[in-house]
């Protein structure tokens, strides 16, 4: 038996809607695997995170971040430009989770090197299904770069 303690997966949210964070957090709080959620909801606030300055200057490096689109201050497209374009953060799995359909906004995530585009379903049940199959996934089988 492999007796190493791993350091919980660190989660960056980035989620302007609180009623989307909360389900998201609570599906996440059943989670079997550590991990650490940390929610911002806007932008700026994430490239704060993620450069780690104001307030979030002792903000742990994020293993992935779920991403959301329409956000105030600075939208998720610009956000995962600057991820994608910034050679420590560009190794950081992208999960884009958002209520667009647009074509338009799923090619450009991928073509900037989004890892997974998912639409927030509007059926409370299957939201909680996707967040689930994101949990399980993300968390239980793919080897992320810790």
């Amino acid at each position: 038996m492999n007796s190493v303690t791993l350091r919980p997966i660190e989660i960056l949210l980035v989620e302007d809607s609180p009623s989307d964070a909360k389900l998201i957090k609570k599906v996440f709080d059943r989670a079997t695997i550590p991990h650490h959620l940390e929610q911002v909801e806007d932008g700026i606030e994430a490239l704060d995170f993620l450069y780690q300055q104001g307030e979030y200057g002792s903000a742990p490096r994020p293993d992935m971040i779920l991403l959301d689109l329409h956000l105030p201050k600075k939208d998720g497209l610009c956000v995962l430009a600057e991820i994608k374009a910034d050679s420590q953060l560009s190794k950081i799995p992208v999960i884009v989770l958002t209520t667009s359909h647009s074509p338009k906004d799923v090619i450009n995530c991928y073509q900037m090197d989004a890892n997974c585009y998912l639409t927030k379903p509007n059926n409370l049940q299957e939201f909680k299904q996707t967040v689930s199959i994101i949990e399980d996934f993300w968390l239980g089988f793919v080897k992320l770069p810790l």
